[in-house]
């Protein structure tokens, strides 16, 4: 996804927040720990609540979902339907990604 496109994407995601793309982007990167009252974690949740799939493979790589995909954001998500999505979304990305740590 190109720089705009992702920018106006967290601008959305944000809009009941003043918080800087900027931040977010330092958050997710890493360099960062905290973008307003967001964590990694929290902000991936918000993300997988608020997207398509497809959309948030153009934000994510493989990696980085499977990083973020943990069960606490699972459990976290809202409604029954998304956490069995997303469980077997985790469990494929364990088949087919090798663990590298």
């Amino acid at each position: 996804m190109e720089l705009p496109e992702r920018n106006k994407l967290f601008r959305q995601i944000m809009w009941d927040y003043n918080i800087p793309v900027a931040d977010i982007e330092a958050l997710l990167s890493g360099s960062n720990n905290k973008a307003g009252h967001y964590n990694r974690s929290t902000l991936f949740q918000k993300i997988l609540e608020s997207y398509s799939w497809f959309t948030i493979l153009n934000v994510f790589t493989p990696d980085e979902i499977k990083s973020l995909l943990t069960e606490d954001v699972i459990r976290g998500l809202r409604t029954p339907s998304l956490k069995k999505k997303y469980e077997f979304v985790k469990k494929r990305l364990q088949e087919i990604i090798p663990y590298t740590g």
